[in-house]
């Protein structure tokens, strides 16, 4: 068995390059010192690993019960075969919704239970740009005053889809049960105790809003600023150039990360899996907990502001129809839900 080779990413606060090791062929006392590492560094990169789609789900189940394996982050069509055909467009629900994972956030915070961790192995990769670069939330909230850690200790925000693909892009997408556009919104701690570590991280991104408590105009300031204030340094981001093969792992319980623009016309697969958080430590409360409809008006109410003030936006404030006025679907989504409910 080949040595495992594990070495911090130079001048970050963060992170770690991986070698010495097959994920494919990967061996219970392999997996243990990768876990270790997993927990200390908060992602770690493994290049030339060319995983397949069972390999990549294989290596997340490791971590725990799957949201969704192997799906296809693309900018292109998957055919049944498992090839990729033309570019999709920018006039795409799904397009818009790949443009919004621009910006700072944590995975699955806008479902009840949010993420343990997500993973991504790199098929296809543009000439320039597409990095995915990442932000670490310990050493963020490591890093704040005493005044600012003592004024955020007990609040919490709303979580949304809906709400960050508005506030970003002037995106409204069609409400609908089963997608990530579903309309209800769950409140999580803005400072989060992580549930194998016991580190504290801040827990915020593009998907928070509405802080109970605070009025809008204090609560999208305050969250806006704590964003702001991670990423100002740049020993606690990190942004990864893909190459074809790499696979990267990061903890959604510590960091935020966010994919970097690209030309679109290229072709650029990833096969993403996302491991679910456990209900212990990552629940907020079920669509049918009667906290849940105050998510819901605080959402509805937002989103009439939105609709408003998001005019001057990518998308101008507007919700997606197809050809024949019926509201666009995405069918990425559709997969999304269905491998969540099978995994």
């Amino acid at each position: 068995m080949a040595e495992i080779k594990i070495e911090p990413v130079p001048g970050k606060t963060f992170g770690a390059l991986v070698t010495g090791i097959r994920l494919s062929e990967l061996m219970d006392a392999e997996f243990s010192t990768i876990h270790k590492a997993f927990l200390s560094y908060g992602f770690l990169v493994f290049p030339d690993q060319h995983l397949s789609e069972q390999e990549n789900i294989a290596f997340g189940e490791r971590f725990g019960k799957l949201e969704f394996g192997a799906l296809p982050m693309a900018n292109q069509e998957k055919h049944k075969d498992g090839s990729y055909g033309e570019i999709i467009p920018m006039s795409t629900q799904r397009m818009r919704t790949n443009v919004g994972n621009e910006a700072w956030h944590t995975d699955s915070t806008y479902w009840p239970i949010s993420s343990k961790c997500s993973l991504i192995s790199a098929v296809t990769v543009p000439e320039e740009g597409g990095n995915t670069e990442l932000a670490d939330m310990r050493s963020g909230y490591a890093g704040l005053d005493d005044e600012t850690m003592e004024k955020i200790k007990d609040l919490a925000a709303y979580h949304s889809t809906q709400y960050s693909q508005a506030n970003d892009l002037g995106d409204f997408p069609p409400q609908k049960a089963g997608s990530i556009y579903h309309g209800e919104a769950y409140l999580r701690p803005i400072v989060k105790v992580h549930p194998e570590t016991g580190v504290k991280s801040l827990f915020v991104g593009r998907h928070a809003f509405g802080i109970p408590g605070l009025s809008r105009d204090k609560s999208r300031s305050l969250l806006k600023s704590l964003v702001e204030f991670v990423v100002a340094d740049p020993a606690r981001v990190y942004s990864h150039k893909w190459s074809v093969g790499d696979t990267l792992i990061w903890d959604n319980r510590a960091l935020l990360h966010r994919a970097m623009p690209y030309d679109y016309e290229q072709p650029r697969v990833l096969a993403g899996t996302r491991v679910a958080g456990d209900p212990e430590s990552e629940l907020s409360y079920y669509p049918d907990d009667p906290r849940a409809q105050d998510g819901r008006s605080a959402l509805q109410a937002e989103l009439e502001a939105l609709k408003e003030e998001t005019q001057d936006r990518m998308f101008g404030g507007t919700t997606l129809y197809d050809e024949k006025g019926a509201i666009s679907a995405d069918p990425v989504a559709a997969r999304y839900n269905r491998d969540r409910q099978t995994h």
